[in-house]
């Protein structure tokens, strides 16, 4: 439950008011911040080539992006615990900055290291990004939760549009690439530190606040939770398939003939289809359950590597990637609901903490093998690279159908 679960929670108007703010500031910040993601993972992989001394790691940049959200979820979601999510937002808003302003120098200098050192900080505020969706349920009644995740995501939906916008305009301003378009992604972390100041969230609960009880399960415990265990695999395989597959579509299209400006339009339908589905998913998730959109979800990124196999036309690379979004949204809104609902509010910060970790470890992987599949797998050239890198998700996409199944199937617990 929530700390907006009162009794009468789900009526009370002050309550959803209260909710509903803290939503429309989240989704701006998704909106906005978000922007940068979609500019990131463009860039990443072609400043990869550019500056990386060997082809097989064109796609470290991002794989760091992913390794600094893996590294830095459970310390966040800790101090958001002890502090607030304010404390960790502002950090991160920072961190973006950071990266980003050293990654352009790195870009300037020539550097492949100080622009891995930037995309590693970028990865700070990926994982501040992750939270956004668990903060949209801090002062939300349970039967707003999945709305919540859900129109906060939405804002995606600007982001999609902003993100790669500024990358066709600022990306060849100057001789060498990308140099604007990192100062603007400086520029975005700025504007977000300003609207988390109009957050109205509750105070950090620290542990022995409930008449010095322990603060919840233990890790073990927790991870003994059939519920949380199975939702930590399918939000896992959802995002770190996405990733595997969009890391390397702009390198696949430019290998396949296609220009830089189609890649960028492909990603910008892509991050178009990860979140405009969002207005609905949450209906969808209360209607059928998580479980059912989770199941859609991992059906639906199928479709999309089969799709992907089919060839390299401009036409299946959209297929692909819009097929790709739509099924991220499914399986990784599902699976956070599924999470959100395994929990106490005194086991926050452990288990969302815990659940981002294992997700973006999945997610660097993805990504760290995205480029080696493509450039370094035995493939002859771009078109067999970009097959290896889609019959990599099938083992993957077992895993967490399987996953499911095995819940499903669990006898029920007996109710005391």
């Amino acid at each position: 439950m929530t700390a907006a679960s009162t009794t009468d929670g789900s009526e009370n108007p002050a309550i959803m008011r209260r909710a509903r703010r803290n939503v429309a500031v989240l989704i701006a910040a998704q909106a906005l911040m978000g922007a940068q993601m979609p500019m990131v993972f463009i860039m990443g992989g072609l400043a990869g080539q550019m500056l990386a001394p060997n082809p097989c790691l064109a796609t470290l940049p991002i794989s760091m992006v992913v390794l600094g959200s893996a590294l830095s979820a459970r310390p966040l979601s800790g101090l958001m615990q002890r502090y607030g999510r304010l404390a960790g937002f502002q950090l991160a808003a920072g961190s973006g900055a950071a990266g980003a302003l050293i990654a352009l120098y790195g870009l300037l200098q020539g550097s492949f290291l100080l622009y891995l050192l930037g995309s590693l900080l970028t990865g700070v505020y990926m994982a501040a990004q992750g939270f956004f969706r668990f903060a949209a349920t801090d002062t939300a009644p349970p039967s707003f939760e999945a709305r919540a995740i859900s129109y906060v995501l939405a804002g995606g939906l600007a982001s999609a549009i902003i993100g790669p916008a500024l990358v066709r305009m600022t990306g060849e301003m100057t001789a060498i690439p990308f140099i604007y378009t990192y100062a603007s992604v400086a520029v975005l972390n700025v504007v977000g530190a300003a609207l988390f100041l109009l957050l109205d969230l509750p105070p950090p609960q620290r542990d022995g606040d409930e008449g010095g009880q322990p603060a919840g399960r233990t890790t073990s415990q927790i991870l003994r939770d059939p519920q949380i265990i199975v939702a930590m695999v399918c939000g896992m395989v959802s995002y770190a398939l996405m990733n595997l597959v969009m890391t390397s579509t702009p390198i696949a299209m430019v290998g396949c003939g296609l220009s830089q400006n189609q890649a960028s339009n492909v990603v910008s339908a892509h991050v178009l289809a990860m979140f405009i589905p969002s207005f609905f998913t949450g209906h969808l998730i209360a209607r059928f359950g998580a479980a059912r959109i989770v199941a859609t979800g991992l059906l639906i990124l199928t479709t999309a590597g089969a799709v992907a196999l089919s060839g390299v036309e401009i036409g299946q690379f959209y297929g692909t990637l819009i097929l790709l979004g739509l099924g991220w949204n499914f399986g990784f809104i599902g699976a956070t609901a599924m999470v959100a609902r395994a929990h106490s509010p005194e086991e926050r910060g452990k288990v969302q903490g815990l659940n981002d970790l294992v997700v973006f470890s999945g997610v660097f992987l993805a990504s760290l093998s995205s480029g080696g599949l493509m450039n370094c797998s035995g493939a002859v050239d771009a078109q067999a690279g970009w097959s290896a890198v889609n019959l990599a998700m099938v083992p993957f996409l077992i895993l967490a159908g399987a996953a499911l199944i095995w819940l499903r199937m669990r006898p029920k617990p007996v109710q005391v």
